[in-house]
């Protein structure tokens, strides 16, 4: 095992899942917890007292004790953010989406760059153990189909619904997307988009069809107002089929072989994807000081920012489709939006 340094972090964002980054990281022996910095002071406050951790007025006195950040703000506050901690030669992991814009996420990964630091993405279903076999599997992928549907999140005082600041596509379908590019080595040929508002401002429920230039092709469709949370990923091989649920941590294979076709459930152990994606992080930077080359995380800013563009481009369509057909849709109540 490597010999590693306790890394000195902080947490830039501590709401719903910010909180989850700075208790994860209190709880990790390769960490040592800085403090914690939010623009609600009571939310600070309360996260801090709650895992015994210190709470800072100023995020710039945060990051200047600190070797690395991890930032959970709003997707819409992602590049303001995150470039400052960059260009202090702060490493930074950022959760997904990497940036509400791509030309924000080009500048993110370009200080990055020039600044000689890591930037992570926060695509923690990279994590998942259903994602652990898949990778296993992933040549000669020829179709994927993926459903992740959640319910409408509630409402946050004086805030909008939590992920509602951007379209559903960069909320949750773009956690399939970056799967759907790992699974496929392939550039996009084409792309079919259909997707409306409902109760937000922004597309609500959006499907997807995608080719790819080596003829693959997936499917994907993202709500987050649907009643039953679902997220399942299918992947049709030349000779196999591969069915995994990542909330159940459960699947299945069904495979050609000389006789039939031979069916394996797949058992997957459970793991706490976020802490994963934290160690994973962890040891980016270590490694990163301990030779003096920059050692990238599993998701890095180039993956976070190829997930985006397609994530933008899908979104775009699903407008156009909209003003094309004149569809016209109300803007969301008051009361939907805090």
């Amino acid at each position: 095992m490597e010999d590693m340094s306790r890394l000195r972090v902080g947490v830039i964002g501590v709401g719903a899942l910010g909180r989850h980054h700075a208790r994860l990281y209190a709880q990790s022996p390769n960490a040592e917890v800085v403090g914690i910095f939010d623009v609600q002071k009571e939310t600070a406050e309360k996260v801090g007292a709650e895992f015994g951790l210190k709470v800072f007025d100023d995020w710039r006195e945060l990051a200047e004790k600190c070797e690395a950040l991890s930032v959970a703000v709003p997707a819409n506050f992602h590049a303001s953010t995150t470039i400052p901690l960059l260009e202090m030669g702060r490493h930074v992991l950022v959760e997904k989406p990497i940036a509400s814009s791509v030309p924000e996420a080009v500048a993110m990964v370009e200080t990055a760059k020039k600044n000689n630091v890591l930037l992570g993405v926060g695509h923690v279903e990279r994590f998942n153990p259903a994602m652990d076999f898949l990778e296993k599997y992933a040549a000669h992928t020829r179709f994927v189909e993926a459903h992740r549907l959640a319910q409408y999140p509630p409402p946050r005082p004086g805030l909008p619904r939590r992920g509602t600041e951007v379209s559903v596509v960069l909320d949750l379908m773009i956690h399939d997307i970056d799967l759907v590019l790992t699974m496929i080595d392939s550039e996009v040929e084409r792309f079919d988009v259909v997707g409306i508002p409902v109760l937000s401002k922004t597309e609500d429920i959006v499907n997807a069809r995608i080719k790819f230039r080596n003829g693959s092709c997936a499917s994907l469709t993202a709500s987050r107002v649907s009643q039953e949370p679902m997220r399942r990923f299918r992947v049709f091989q030349e000779n196999s089929y591969i069915s995994m649920d990542y909330g159940k941590h459960f699947g299945m294979v069904l495979k050609r072989n000389r006789i039939g076709l031979a069916r394996k459930d797949v058992n997957l152990d459970d793991k706490n994807a976020l802490a994963a994606e934290l160690e994973d992080f962890i040891l980016a930077v270590n490694r990163t000081k301990m030779t003096g080359v920059l050692c990238q995380p599993k998701v890095s800013g180039e993956a976070g920012l190829r997930a985006l563009k397609l994530a933008v481009a899908i979104q775009d369509e699903a407008r156009r489709y909209n003003e094309q057909y004149g569809f016209k849709f109300a803007p969301a109540a008051p009361d939907e939006l805090n």
